[in-house]
């Protein structure tokens, strides 16, 4: 690849540094300075333990880096792969005695992927009328509606499939029966049980069904939203945190796109500002769960999953946020998104 993508200038701001990290599809860059000497390096978990310490998106990435990353010179080039295992890094610059980077030597793709088998229960929310995307779901569900040449529920399940999850639950209420009949023409490696609700219970009232098949950690996620994210560090985020439940976060950037005012106590205007913005951690739908979760749930009780967090905070239980890019997460809820999805899949 061109290393340069994944070199970025020590004047550069953190959100920047996302921006670079999600067009390299790699998880670390590069900091130069201004003669493109090296000065250190800066990986997709520093930003996330950044944000996560509500640091601003708006600091220089120097502020943040790792100052003493490790490099080799072309002599040594044999030892990256043993040391990239030893230290579990994904990526060495080489580089000359003035310290400028000449090449990268990145973990290879085949090493990387084998050491990201979960083997995760996933359960699948693909039960609601889709109501944002009439007329289309008057006559499909919404998670048939093609993204390409596939449905958009099984882009999901592919993409939980892919770190080796062989085992979905899928809720169903609105068509079920057309979304069942596709679901099993497929020829596929994986189980799929189906969670049939006789009434809508919400994303969290369904998980009630699953008490007697889920005893161990497993993913939930709606059936309209795809993550170009590492599914894999998401459940050792989780664990790592001896959270109950992890919401996967996508930061998004709002601006107000009006001048706003703010007044005195007399009503008097103390200040104007023109459009300002504001960075937001938002939900997109997925969750990791721990199974004890379930004993928060009642037989046919309609609850959302956001009230099913609520009841284990008020328990002091920890719940925990793995934030992404705003680019990373991918969502299909309305015509508009649905487009943008489709364009960012046909790259």
């Amino acid at each position: 690849m061109d290393i340069n993508k994944v070199i970025i200038n020590r004047n550069k701001n953190i959100r920047q540094a996302m921006q670079a990290i999600d067009n390299a599809s790699k998880k670390v860059l590069f900091i130069v300075d201004e003669d493109s000497k090296l000065i250190g390096s800066l990986s997709d978990g520093d930003i996330r333990r950044w944000i996560l310490k509500n640091g601003s998106l708006d600091a220089g990435v120097d502020s943040i880096m790792n100052k003493n990353p490790i490099t080799l010179n072309t002599k040594d080039l044999q030892k990256a792969m043993m040391i990239m295992r030893k230290k579990g890094i994904t990526a060495i610059p080489i580089i000359q005695e003035n310290r400028k980077i000449i090449d990268i030597c990145f973990w290879a793709e085949e090493d990387l992927d084998c050491q990201k088998t979960i083997n995760a229960k996933v359960v699948i929310m693909a039960g609601g009328k889709g109501e944002r995307l009439m007329p289309y779901t008057s006559i499909v569900p919404k998670p048939l509606i093609p993204i390409g040449e596939k449905p958009i529920i099984e882009l999901v399940i592919d993409s939980f499939k892919n770190y080796g999850c062989k085992e979905f639950f899928i809720t169903v209420n609105y068509k079920k029966n057309m979304l069942k009949a596709y679901l099993e023409e497929l020829d596929k490696d994986y189980k799929i049980k189906y969670v049939e609700e006789d009434k809508p219970l919400g994303t969290g009232g369904s998980l009630y069904f699953l008490k007697n098949d889920i005893n161990s950690t497993f993913f939930v996620s709606n059936c309209d939203i795809l993550l170009e994210t590492d599914y894999a560090d998401i459940m050792n985020f989780h664990r790592t945190s001896k959270n109950i439940i992890t919401v996967v976060t996508s930061l998004k950037k709002y601006t107000v796109p009006y001048g706003v005012v703010n007044i005195n106590s007399d009503g008097s205007i103390n200040s104007l500002i023109e459009k300002p913005s504001a960075d937001y951690l938002v939900n997109t739908g997925v969750y990791v769960v721990e199974p004890d979760v379930l004993n928060y749930l009642n037989d046919n009780e309609f609850m959302h999953i956001t009230d099913l967090i609520a009841k284990c905070l008020r328990d002091n239980k920890r719940v925990g946020t793995y934030p992404i890019s705003e680019d990373a997460w991918m969502d299909m809820g309305q015509f508009e998104d649905m487009e943008k999805m489709k364009k960012r899949l046909d790259r």
